[in-house]
């Protein structure tokens, strides 16, 4: 899926330069591929590759709707990215998901091997909180209230103990309300930063950053219950040949505790609360309505 194949918009002319500043400021974090230590450096930066970068854009889009420019908006999408890389080079390990595949290509532990992606898993989350230290588009104030924001959702209070409590619901059956609390961290604490990050970039009063916050918090669950809803959709048409993860390790999902059909219409009322956030932030919140609808046509 095509991140410019949703409806034209004057935000949806601008992601491809969006994309090319997170391009450009990415390479400029990472260190060269030949710098020593060598081989993990090179990994670091093919974990990093491909990739929509939704998470990226949700900073460009709330930061845009706060009227920012968007050099003070780079070390913010660079830092969720590297974040969010790193988890995924540490989920496709074996000791947690144990996957082949990522993006299309072998996972970092199966192009290089596991000691490295561990090593690479924590280069990339110290270099996420180095990019926004040393930032000089930010005052020391708005680096401190980052840096906290993104530790808090990303540790154990966040992306780290949403793993954690996944991995640990194996063969349970889980009550509507522990499985949304569980994806509010594992997946919804890095989605919902982006747009914490973007308010304190642009010093947004309370009022504004708790919209934002109802705005991350609706996008965050809605895009977890879309992806286990087109997991269902998939495993449906494979008639069960190609389990989803989720059901091939006896988890509870969204369509397994709603049913198919109220998993999507739950997952639309969401979409629909977060385009209502986003207006309520805006008369022109144009490129966060952009980004709910262009999340919720996705196909896979």
């Amino acid at each position: 899926m095509s991140l410019t194949s949703p409806t034209v918009s004057s935000f949806d002319a601008r992601v491809p330069a969006y994309l090319q500043r997170l391009e450009r400021a990415m390479d400029a974090l990472l260190p060269s591929a030949g710098t020593d230590p060598a081989r993990l450096h090179e990994a670091m930066r093919y974990a990093c590759e491909g990739g929509k970068h939704l998470r990226a854009l949700m900073v460009y889009a709330c930061g845009e709707t706060l009227g920012m420019a968007a050099e003070k908006l780079d070390a913010a999408a660079c830092a969720v990215e590297l974040i969010h890389a790193y988890s995924l080079v540490h989920d496709d390990m074996p000791g947690m998901d144990n996957d082949d595949l990522r993006r299309g290509r072998p996972t970092v532990h199966k192009a290089y091997d596991v000691a490295t992606a561990i090593l690479v898993g924590d280069a990339l989350q110290t270099l996420a909180f180095e990019a926004l230290a040393k930032n000089n588009a930010l005052d020391a104030e708005q680096k401190v209230q980052m840096i906290t924001a993104l530790a808090h959702a990303s540790g154990s209070l966040g992306m780290v103990g949403g793993q954690a409590v996944d991995m640990a619901s194996e063969n349970l059956t889980l009550t509507l309300a522990q499985l949304e609390s569980l994806h509010a961290r594992k997946t919804g604490a890095l989605i919902l930063v982006t747009c914490q990050l973007a308010g304190i970039a642009a010093h947004a009063s309370d009022a504004v950053r708790h919209t934002l916050d109802r705005y991350g918090k609706c996008i965050g669950l809605a895009f977890q219950i879309q992806d286990d809803v087109l997991d269902q959709i998939a495993d449906t048409a494979t008639l069960g040949k190609t389990a989803g993860k989720d059901l091939a390790q006896h988890k509870s999902t969204f369509p397994s505790l709603l049913g198919l059909e109220q998993a999507q219409h739950r997952a639309n009322a969401l979409f629909d609360e977060a385009r209502d956030a986003a207006r309520s932030i805006s008369s022109d919140a144009e490129p966060l309505a952009w980004l709910a609808d262009f999340i919720q046509q996705r196909n896979h």
